[in-house]
């Protein structure tokens, strides 16, 4: 009876290992041309994680070719497909002051938070960075022991007003662009590409474009 016990669990684990293997053997893309994310009717391309398995269509919809989401509870919508060596354009604005992120170089398994970079979305904080499930770079934490705080006044809009946010994966080194303007950049990584994400987390507020580019 022992015998066959460790027979179906070993089973089981292999099973699992394999599923693993098929996932991270997934083809990652580095864009040569120009890739909208959202195509303005649906959510194709995208899958959803949210915390207590909450039904998505609660916090995500889509109306006149705008993305809203209420920001409860907490989650992320995030691509199905993996990218490397990209800008992530992201333009959003908050219909109330709040928390959201674009996640980067994200990695399965879905939890909240992934393993992932994320780039603060938060209102007044965007260029912030969080590092989760391990990830880590060489710049030292000066916010608790996973962030990483810029260094110079908030450039994003006011409330009610679209911001555009940047997001520049290089290899091992990711940058965030506000409106133009570099706000905050880490380097030397130790992932260097993922699915990408944008975050649920307190903030009402609307996207309008998710696209991805080429390096320049």
């Amino acid at each position: 009876m022992k015998a066959i016990s460790k027979t179906i669990i070993l089973y089981v684990a292999l099973l699992c290992f394999a599923h693993a293997e098929t996932l991270t053997a997934q083809d990652v893309i580095t864009p040569t041309d120009h890739i909208e994310l959202f195509n303005g009717k649906d959510f194709s391309g995208w899958t959803f994680f949210m915390r207590s398995n909450s039904a998505p269509e609660q916090t995500w919809s889509i109306t006149n070719g705008v993305i809203h989401c209420t920001g409860r509870p907490n989650g992320f919508m995030r691509t199905e497909n993996i990218y490397s060596n990209y800008i992530c354009t992201v333009e959003w604005r908050f219909l109330k002051a709040g928390n959201t992120g674009v996640l980067v170089d994200m990695h399965l398994p879905d939890n909240v938070w992934s393993r992932c970079v994320e780039c603060q979305g938060m209102h007044a904080h965007q260029g912030d960075f969080w590092l989760w499930g391990g990830v880590d770079c060489a710049e030292p934490k000066n916010m608790k022991k996973n962030g990483i705080k810029m260094l110079q006044p908030s450039a994003e809009s006011p409330v009610g007003e679209w911001s555009t946010f940047q997001t520049v994966c290089s290899s091992n080194t990711v940058e965030i662009i506000v409106n133009g303007k570099s706000m905050n950049k880490i380097t030397d990584c130790n992932v260097s590409s993922g699915f990408i994400g944008i975050q649920s987390e307190g903030a009402d507020m609307e996207v309008r474009k998710i696209s991805v580019d080429p390096l320049k």
